[in-house]
């Protein structure tokens, strides 16, 4: 780094590159170019600290990292994108709620590791949110397909249970107007199980009262 001919070289190697893993849109290569990039800017901090560090060449150093900055910052962002996209797709098409879960965590992984380092970007920020959502409303409409069952068998107390598993997400993870109006509606469903309930333990005690009086005839 301290010599202006072998930077200039290193930065035309790492532009080179970068355009390559433009062209592939891998998100291996993208994030080994994050990597390189930080293993310049560290060289070139280094050189920068060095007394033997010509004037032209410090220059030339300090715009090279500006640009390596950027070129940093691209990749790892690239990186996320095509990753978590990659990911949240294999997720939906997953059938079991366990390896939806994990193969979207995995997803939001990758962009929490991003936000690590640009924490105030805006679009990192909308897509792990959009994952989430994706986590919450797959636990939620799993619970709900489990509890619709249940009280189609008749098992109303346990369709409850599921219900209540389904708002438990609800109102941890998604506490905006859409999710307080699904849970409102998961409320009333709940209700009516219970109305249900009583209604079917009514109707049973005059059964069994009727049977009684018939036996005392």
């Amino acid at each position: 780094m301290q010599s202006t001919s072998l930077h200039a070289a290193a930065l035309r190697s790492l532009q080179k590159q970068s355009a390559e893993a433009d062209a592939k849109e891998s998100p291996e290569a993208h994030r080994e170019l994050y990597d390189l990039c930080t293993e310049y800017l560290a060289g070139a901090e280094r050189a920068l600290l060095s007394p033997r560090t010509q004037a032209d060449g410090r220059i030339a150093l300090r715009a090279g990292q500006d640009r390596v900055r950027e070129l940093q910052k691209h990749h790892l962002l690239t990186w996320a994108r095509v990753s978590s996209q990659s990911l949240t797709r294999e997720a939906q098409q997953r059938v079991r709620l366990y390896d939806k879960i994990e193969t979207a965590n995995r997803a939001l992984s990758c962009i929490e590791t991003a936000l690590k380092v640009y924490p105030d970007d805006a679009e990192l920020a909308v897509s792990a949110g959009a994952v989430r959502e994706f986590i919450t409303s797959s636990r939620v409409a799993h619970w709900v397909e489990l509890a619709e069952r249940a009280a189609f068998k008749g098992q109303l107390r346990r369709a409850i249970d599921c219900y209540r598993d389904a708002l438990f997400y609800l109102t941890r993870d998604r506490p905006d107007t859409a999710g307080e109006a699904a849970a409102d509606k998961i409320a009333r469903e709940i209700e009516m199980l219970r109305a249900r309930i009583a209604t079917a333990g009514g109707n049973n005690s005059e059964k069994g009262a009727n049977t009684r009086g018939q036996r005392r005839h």
